[in-house]
């Protein structure tokens, strides 16, 4: 992992986007503790004392913290705002950065991501040399929300940006060739991609989790924090109006 904006200083990531929450306490040389929120509409509730259960495995103290990392959806409309809120106010509250992460990046690392998730498998057949991953979320219905990373071991880039579709609409469009698809949504269509010809990963792959935001932030260039974290709202990432149109 490359150096995270302040070197080896230790960071606090939450992401709620899906219906599995987690917190992670880490730094740039990697995570040293996290706690997932695996109670559906609890992640509210349970955002605290998982924090505060983080932090305290890992020996920091709040006011150690160097920053705060946060998923920035798109995904569950109360779940992103959850962990936007919570991130707002403790950034607020100890005068720190907010760094806010796309929540579909953080699941196009997620292979990457050392941490068991509840359930899953810790590891995943190696799919070989090719390194884009298309993430799509289950936005309900036919809708999705996509974007795809071209991930390596020192670097992780945009191909497609986050986006509404449909999966459609992705098809028609004609996704990067060799990408391998991820997440809830391209396991819920995984029968109609892999009749158009398109490879799909399992869990891990594709899962948001805190780990995957503090890998991803690392991956990164050049991420500055947000500017105004006051004002700063979460990327819902709307359906497009033509979208709109063929949806009423």
């Amino acid at each position: 992992m490359r150096s995270m904006p302040a070197a080896a200083a230790p960071y606090l990531a939450v992401d709620t986007s899906g219906p599995l929450g987690s917190v992670a306490v880490g730094t740039d040389r990697g995570v040293l503790s996290r706690a997932f929120l695996d109670r559906q509409g609890r992640h509210a509730a349970d955002m605290i004392p998982c924090m505060t259960q983080a932090l305290a495995e890992a020996r920091v103290g709040a006011r150690d913290l160097a920053g705060v990392v946060v998923g920035a959806g798109p995904g569950s409309f109360t779940g992103v705002r959850v962990a936007a809120a919570t991130a707002k106010g403790l950034v607020h509250a100890l005068r720190v950065p907010l760094w806010a992460i796309s929540s579909l990046a953080a699941a196009a690392v997620a292979e990457r991501v050392a941490a068991s998730l509840p359930g899953l498998p810790a590891q995943l057949p190696d799919p070989g040399p090719d390194r884009l991953r298309y993430v799509l979320f289950d936005a309900r219905g036919d809708r999705l929300y996509a974007a795809c990373y071209w991930v390596a071991e020192d670097a992780v880039k945009v191909v497609v940006a986050p986006h509404a579709t449909r999966l459609e609409t992705l098809l028609e469009e004609g996704p990067p060739a060799g990408a391998w698809f991820v997440g809830d949504g391209a396991l819920r269509h995984e029968t109609a991609l892999r009749a158009a010809g398109r490879r799909v990963l399992p869990p891990p792959a594709g899962v948001p989790t805190a780990d995957g935001l503090l890998h991803a932030l690392g991956l990164c260039d050049s991420h500055p924090p947000v500017a105004d974290p006051g004002r700063w709202e979460p990327e819902y990432v709307r359906a497009s109006s033509a979208e709109r149109v063929r949806s009423g």
